[in-house]
């Protein structure tokens, strides 16, 4: 039985997709096959040896220590696109109260007085306050074309924005999605310099920290709106305040408040909503569940951050899965241990991602503890084990 330990709420309809017969799912459980989390910060954690595996339930895994992880062939799992509709429709929101002033205009109502009459008069009075403009016409700029900004891109196109999008590592299938209508942009800078609403849509990486920079603030388009719905630290916060306050940018919506970013006028600052929604937090868990019900009994590798993608059908009466460096002669001292343990590979797989490799290897008999230790103490050979 595999024992999987929960360091946040997970929604019960991905935990329903563990079997009971087959999985123990509790928030206390030692020796864990696998770790399923959403927002907890595992970067002081410890690691335990037990560990086959991480399920992020949703797409940023900033809170996992990916490295110490990789380095003890310990595969993390995300969960990219289940919250994509999520936020795209806040983005969506995000545009549309900062175009029409939504925030300053409620804040104003409600802090109206006297009988309907007078209510009434105020309204009428002030309501040229707070024009604001139309989506339709104008244009966005989306940096980062994956799962959200995909979405993002296709959306404003039906609410009748042009598109100009930058993403340099967009995969195919990715680009199939794209609507046709949208315009590549060869930059960050050419992106920010024509539109006047730009969405973030990139991880926080070391090369996208401080992306929007104060020089590339400054690149944007006088009366721009900026939003970041992607990652706290992509944006220089402070360059984004000074803008405002020099006019240059109309209004910053962000989903990571701070005491700065909360002090501001022009800045609609919400709580960290992207994928808080019940279907968003249903999509991740779900697709969680089943990425790790599909590594932990079969071996195969889907939507994972740190090991190859990887999966065959099981060909043999026995699976080995190793996670190993890739490097010279892996293969070789592997394939001569089961050799000479005179073990028949009926059919192997293996996949390379950087400094990491991942084999699978079906054989027609059962493997002995012996021949496991001899495989693990193979220099190289992060992990070893039979899926099952």
């Amino acid at each position: 039985m595999y024992k999987v330990r929960t360091l946040n709420n997970i929604s019960v309809d991905g935990l329903e997709r563990l079997p009971r017969e087959l999985y123990e799912v509790a928030s206390e459980l030692p020796c864990p096959d696998a770790v399923l989390v959403r927002s907890a910060d595992m970067h002081n954690m410890e690691i335990p040896t037990s560990l086959k595996a991480i399920g992020r339930a949703g797409a940023g895994v900033n809170n996992i220590p990916v490295e110490r992880c990789t380095e003890q062939g310990i595969a993390v799992f995300n969960a990219p696109g289940a919250n994509a509709n999520a936020v795209k429709e806040l983005v969506l929101t995000g545009m549309l109260i900062a175009a029409r002033n939504v925030c300053d205009a409620w804040s104003y109502v409600q802090s109206l007085e006297g009988d309907d009459k007078t209510i009434e008069t105020c309204v009428e009075s002030a309501k040229k306050t707070y024009v604001g403009t139309e989506l339709l016409g104008h244009t966005l700029g989306i940096i980062g074309l994956g799962a959200i900004g995909v979405q993002v891109a296709n959306a404003a196109r039906t609410l009748g924005m042009h598109v100009i999008g930058y993403d340099p590592s967009i995969t195919v299938d990715r680009a199939w999605q794209l609507s046709a209508d949208v315009q590549a942009a060869d930059s960050v800078d050419h992106v920010l310099g024509q539109s006047d609403f730009v969405s973030l849509h990139v991880p926080l990486l070391e090369e996208t920290r401080g992306l929007i920079s104060g020089r590339r603030v400054r690149t944007m388009r006088k009366g721009a709106v900026l939003l970041n719905f992607s990652r706290a630290g992509i944006v220089d916060d402070a360059k984004a305040v000074e803008a405002l306050d020099a006019g240059h940018l109309r209004m910053y919506v962000c989903d990571f408040p701070t005491r700065q970013l909360i002090a501001h006028s022009k800045v609609i600052a919400l709580p960290h909503l992207g994928a808080s929604t019940e279907e968003a937090e249903n999509n991740c868990a779900i697709a969680i569940a089943e990425q790790l019900r599909d590594y932990l009994e079969r071996g195969n590798v889907r939507n994972s951050v740190n090991l190859p993608d990887a999966g065959m059908p099981l060909n043999g009466s026995v699976r080995l899965a190793i996670v190993h460096a890739n490097k010279p002669n892996m293969l070789g001292q592997i394939s001569t241990a089961l050799a000479e343990a005179e073990l028949n590979i009926v059919d192997m797989l293996n996949k390379s991602r950087g400094t990491l490799a991942y084999t699978l290897i079906d054989l027609e008999n059962t493997v002995c503890a012996d021949l496991i230790r001899r495989i693990e103490a193979i220099d190289g050979v992060m992990k070893v084990r039979l899926p099952q």
